[in-house]
């Protein structure tokens, strides 16, 4: 069965009303992406997923698929859903380049009380924006230091971001960029906090 076919049977086998559930198209490179975002070598993936390095390597550069099975492995241990290595838009030539808003990708953290969706096409460019909705009263578990660029606006809310231990409160329309600092965040209002996050190189 191709993998087209298994995302039909998650999805339900729907023949009808939105678009089937499909590979995005990307999950070679989405997965490379992941892998150095975490500093990992093809080595370190291929032991953690139990396969070998010449399997991995082909799926990083789109020459094979993986299992259903596999995706679900690498989703695991990257803590996103399985339905984010999947598309519900079209299968057509501007997939490459435009994400519809109905077909976004989502990575939601119930913990954090943080929704947020891929607005790039994929994983496989020198950065990734996001749209982040941040809950009242979320805050991040744990201070985090990344290896990254970062850069955001403010649509809608408000979010205070801790930088190095410099509280920066952020209200509508304001807009950050930090580098390299140890970073948290935390909603302080009665409001959900609406941001556009950009992020270089990609982490998710």
């Amino acid at each position: 069965m191709k993998l087209n076919d298994k995302a039909k049977t998650v999805s339900g086998n729907r023949e009808s009303g939105p678009a089937p559930l499909r590979s995005s198209g990307s999950i070679g490179a989405d997965i490379r992406a992941l892998r150095r975002s975490r500093g990992w070598t093809l080595s370190d993936l291929a032991e953690r997923l139990d396969r070998s390095v010449g399997w991995l390597s082909q799926v990083e550069r789109g020459q094979s698929e993986p299992a259903l099975a596999d995706i679900r492995g690498v989703a695991a241990m990257f803590d996103l859903p399985v339905s984010f290595f999947f598309s519900q838009s079209p299968d057509t030539a501007e997939a490459s380049y435009v994400v519809r808003a109905d077909s976004r990708r989502t990575m939601t953290d119930e913990g954090k009380g943080l929704v947020e969706s891929l607005l790039s096409p994929d994983l496989g460019g020198a950065f990734e924006i996001v749209h982040s909705v941040f809950a009242a009263g979320a805050r991040c578990p744990e201070p985090f230091v990344r290896q990254t660029e970062e850069a955001g606006y403010v649509i809608e809310g408000s979010l205070t971001l801790i930088i190095d231990g410099e509280r920066l409160v952020l209200n509508q329309g304001d807009s950050f960029r930090f580098a390299g600092e140890t970073v948290s965040w935390v909603n302080e209002g009665d409001v959900p906090a609406v941001l556009i996050w950009v992020i270089a190189p990609p982490v998710y």
